[in-house]
Parts: structure tokens; sequence; C-alpha cells
């Protein structure tokens, strides 16, 4: 059983993380960097590549962000284990949530400002489950309220595939990769 579950991710730690006055980020008339001010919640930093790739790349008007995993949960342990076995469905879509951070840090370091984002375009979520487990999009859910929270309804709603996986890299529970349309 991994640390992510056996610790009790849902404990008061993960409040803050996931940020429970979600309701309170008033969409209309604020900037992203200020509904994540509101929201509370406070970005990881981006993360570093762990092989032969880069965080993201821009070309042109569109930002792609490497897939990105969820990090260290609230205990400072790495998140891992597979959804429908070692984790819960509230779990991997927690987890998933955790990824969205680690996206919005990434996005932040290379543009300087999350302010910069036009709109989410494509979201590829991979989630690592057993093969009777169903309910990917449920888990990349985390992921997507995430952005909605974060860049507005319209804005923070793009194109999405969700996907289940034999495994990922280091046994973590999802995955995330994601193309934003940016601007100068």
């Amino acid at each position: 059983m991994s640390s992510f579950h056996r610790r009790g991710f849902f404990g008061g730690a993960l409040a803050l993380i996931i940020g429970r006055g979600r309701a309170a980020a008033s969409q209309s008339g604020k900037t992203p960097e200020e509904r994540l001010a509101e929201l509370g919640l406070e970005l990881p930093p981006a993360p570093t590549p762990v092989g032969i790739y880069v965080p993201s790349v821009r070309s042109g008007s569109m930002l792609y962000v490497s897939g990105t995993g969820p990090g260290v949960g609230p205990d400072g342990e790495p998140v891992r284990g597979k959804v429908g076995r070692d984790l819960t469905l509230e779990q991997a879509n927690a987890a998933a949530r955790l990824a969205g951070l680690r996206i919005l840090a990434n996005v932040r370091h290379s543009l300087g400002s999350l302010n910069k984002v036009e709109r989410l375009v494509k979201v590829l979520g991979m989630v690592n489950a057993t093969p009777d487990f169903g309910q990917q999009p449920q888990v990349v859910n985390g992921f997507s309220n995430l952005m909605v929270e974060v860049f507005g309804e319209e804005r923070g709603k793009g194109a999405r595939s969700a996907v289940g996986m034999g495994s990922l890299p280091s046994g973590i529970p999802v995955e995330v990769e994601a193309i934003f349309e940016v601007r100068d």
C-alpha cells in the first residue's frame, strides 16, 4: 500500500492543496493569477526533467507541456499506486489535481505568468489502473476542474482524452500532458 493511501491523503494538509474553498474564487473579471491566490493555492516548484526531454516547448502561440505526474503528497512522500488496487477514485482524482498544480508551475515558469495563457487547448490524462477500472475520465476531472477554477469555464476547458495504462513511470497513479494557447 502506498504512503499516499496509508497516511490518509485526505487529511488536513490536503484541504490546503485542493482548495476546499474552490467556489470562493470568482470567475468574472479575475486574472488566472488572482484566481489562484483566491483559491489559496501555492504552486510547487516547476518540475525538472528526469529524462531526455524538456518540461515544455513553445512554438508560436502554443505551449506544449510534457507529461507530468503528481509529485509528492502533503506528507512529503511521492504519490504512487495503482488506481483500483492501491488508490480509490477520490485519491486518484486528488493526484490528478496535484499533477495540475505542477503543470501550472511549469506554465508559470515557462511564461512568467499564468495570465499569458489564452486557453487550454488539449489534455491527455493517463491513469495507472487495474484492468477492470473504467473511471479514467473521473480521475482526470481532478486536473480539469483545477483548470476551470484557475482559467474560467471557457478558457479552462479543452479537448481531452483520458485513458487507462498498465503502468506509469515510478508507479505514479496519473500522468497528464497539456497544450495551451498563449500570448506575449
